[in-house]
């Protein structure tokens, strides 16, 4: 579900935080910063599964709102005429028919993280929308007619509503590291959503990616370290951010211990964290280090790439 960019950058997080308590080098360190990895990944999980949860919340509010309508003492003629024909939405009924997904929702608590006065909010600007007119006159439910008007509460509600965004930033703990790559996997939800697990947020080739990555920086740190050195001439080592240096580490590593892995993607990724992650200068001093690491390397013969490639 989720790239190798967004691995490699929980990875960077996960050796960073251990790096600021103690020492790397230890086989403390290794099953502290796993165990920190995991945890992001499972929060970042839960995100994801919480803004799904609010986009079928809005669709089911339709029922709420039909039965508070029917009980005022003197509803109006349009109160009166409730339609809740997108409660009973075939996409909606197809991700709570995943076991995975009603399973994540109940062990995590996730309904916890759903205010309601944001779904009341969300649904009443969808009944004033063209869109949801036109759909509950429908009389038939054509799938691409199901999925669009959710598609439509997600896009055009809620990710354009920047006081829910906010809301989200506010109370939903980690949203600000991981809402771009939330909204990529929203948008990768409405094209496979019915054959994902929701309990899993990487595969497990991408899970031992990631475990062997840190495991292999902090078994080679004094080596990769010694690497570095030499390379920075016009720099204080003392001075260089401790990301810049973790990610430089990281890229040696993919060099050296993962074949599948092109070197011009590898620096290519580590810039590109650099420039978002670290200082305004990082992504030139990234780009200047490993490019001249890989081609010292290069000619020395000690890279061994293969053909198989997998983002």
């Amino acid at each position: 579900m989720i790239s190798r960019r967004n691995i490699r950058i929980k990875v960077m997080q996960s050796l960073y935080t251990v790096a600021t308590m103690d020492e790397l080098q230890t086989d403390d360190s290794k099953a502290k910063c796993v165990s920190i990895l995991n945890e992001k990944l499972n929060r970042s999980l839960d995100l994801y599964v919480t803004t799904i949860l609010y986009i079928l919340k809005v669709a089911q509010y339709a029922e709420r709102n039909a039965q508070l309508n029917q009980s005022k003492l003197i509803p109006t003629d349009d109160e009166l005429q409730n339609n809740t024909k997108i409660a009973g939405n075939l996409f909606l009924w197809q991700i709570l028919s995943n076991e995975t997904f009603t399973e994540k929702v109940k062990t995590s608590h996730l309904e916890e993280h759903v205010n309601e006065d944001w779904i009341k909010k969300i649904f009443q600007q969808l009944q004033q929308s063209d869109l949801y007119k036109t759909y509950i006159k429908k009389k038939d439910r054509e799938q691409k007619y199901e999925k669009n008007i959710m598609r439509f509460i997600w896009e055009q509600l809620m990710l354009k509503d920047e006081a829910l965004l906010e809301h989200f930033s506010d109370e939903l703990n980690g949203w600000d590291d991981d809402k771009d790559m939330i909204f990529m996997l929203v948008e990768n939800f409405f094209k496979h959503n019915s054959t994902y697990n929701y309990l899993q947020l990487v595969s497990e080739e991408k899970l031992e990616y990631a475990q062997n990555l840190i495991r292999a920086v902090i078994e080679k740190d004094s080596m990769f370290q010694s690497i570095i050195e030499p390379k920075l001439r016009n720099w204080d080592p003392e001075r260089v951010a401790l990301i810049d240096t973790i990610l430089l580490k990281m890229g040696i590593c993919e060099f050296l211990y993962f074949p599948t892995i092109p070197t011009k993607v590898t620096i290519n990724e580590y810039i590109e964290i650099a420039k978002v992650y670290s200082t305004p200068q990082s992504g030139q001093f990234v780009n200047g280090v490993l490019d001249n690491i890989c081609k010292g390397f290069e000619s020395e013969n000690k890279i061994r790439k293969t053909a198989h490639f997998k983002k």
